[in-house]
């Protein structure tokens, strides 16, 4: 898990702005959308990238101490029993993701496809450029691909990812919209780009007739230059800019167990589901309790479990599943495991499961 820098609680501050902004966003997602808003959770396969050199990413941090990128991959049974968790918990998930070059393709197929069969749907995918014919052996799996761009604004594309060059990315997208399959891109904001720059967000959304964007708040990380993530209302008026120009376009917001307090903002601003929050380990808590609330008083229904936890049957979602016996066991001891050593000790008999909580992106 990474270790993060300063981890202030971030408080939101109106101005007019902010406020009329808001009211136009909050309209136009009403008009387009359900008053509903729900937790995504991102599934990681590894702390491993073969890049390592976006300056804002914890996986910058830990390269050199990664001599076989193998080491680092997380077993399968346990990425499956975390899509078990989301799928009973009623999260939903983000995206498949990971570093560059830590799975050989067809083992990343093989996830996809069974993670697909967990969560008994389609699956968006964000493990950097696809080729082709990737995404046509894909294609069954998944419903949408992400282009992890990081910014668009283009002196702090140069500095912060310099190993992320658009143009194979713009090609994926070009190829993922030839095929049928729905297009993203995540923006990390607090990089030290302005709100005047959002006119490169918008001419990018437009170019690729993206489906959905996820927006993320930095999250400052010992041994990256960033001590400080952006303010709440600076991440506010990005979403409700993006939804006013696009009623219909699917927005997540990423936010962070210290900024709790501006998740009603970000929703108003148009944001259709949250994410980031460390979902397993804030589970049953006060913090919990706040989000939830946070939620309500952003006039929407959460249709997550952050509070309130019925024990799944287990056994029963696994037998339902084509994994291999093999598998289908070692799930079985991880949840167990899981149930154990974490459940039992954050919540009592039982609270829910502890997984590998992402970095940055």
């Amino acid at each position: 898990m990474p270790v993060t820098g300063r981890n202030e609680v971030k408080e939101v501050k109106e101005d007019a702005e902010l406020l009329g902004l808001l009211e136009k966003a909050s309209k136009t997602y009403s008009e387009n959308f359900k008053d509903e808003a729900w937790l995504g959770r991102c599934i990681f396969l590894s702390w491993y990238c073969s890049l390592g050199n976006c300056d804002f990413c914890y996986r910058s941090t830990q390269k050199h101490k990664i001599k076989h990128a193998a080491s680092a991959r997380r077993r399968k049974e346990s990425i499956y029993t975390e899509a078990f968790i989301i799928k009973n918990f009623k999260w939903r998930l983000e995206f498949l993701t990971g570093g560059y070059g830590i799975y050989p393709y067809e083992d990343l197929l093989e996830i996809t496809k069974n993670v697909s069969d967990i969560l008994d749907e389609k699956i968006w995918l964000n493990m950097g450029v696809l080729s082709r014919q990737q995404l046509e052996e894909l294609k069954p799996y998944v419903e949408g691909v992400v282009a992890s761009v990081e910014s668009l604004t283009p002196w702090v594309r140069k500095k912060a990812c310099p190993g992320k060059p658009l143009g194979p990315f713009e090609h994926m997208l070009k190829n993922a919209k030839d095929l049928g399959i729905k297009r993203s891109i995540t923006i990390v904001l607090g990089l030290g780009e302005t709100l005047e720059e959002y006119s490169y967000v918008k001419d990018f959304i437009s170019k690729h007739d993206l489906d959905r964007i996820t927006f993320y708040s930095l999250r400052p990380v010992f041994g990256t230059p960033y001590e400080h993530g952006p303010e709440p209302e600076y991440v506010a008026k990005w979403i409700a800019k993006t939804r006013i120009d696009y009623p219909k376009i699917e927005i997540i917001a990423g936010t962070a167990e210290t900024r709790i307090p501006e998740i009603k903002y970000l929703l108003r601003a148009g944001a259709n589901a949250i994410t980031k929050i460390p979902a397993t380990k804030i589970f049953g808590t006060t913090g919990a309790e706040k989000i939830s609330e946070e939620i309500r008083i952003a006039g929407r229904t959460f249709t997550s479990e952050l509070v309130n936890l019925k024990k799944p049957e287990w056994n029963e979602h696994i037998a339902r599943t084509s994994l291999p016996s093999e598998m289908k066991e070692n799930v079985k001891k991880k949840i167990v495991d899981y149930e154990e050593y974490t459940l039992k000790k954050s919540y009592g008999p039982f609270k829910t499961i502890s997984a590998c909580e992402p970095c940055q992106s």
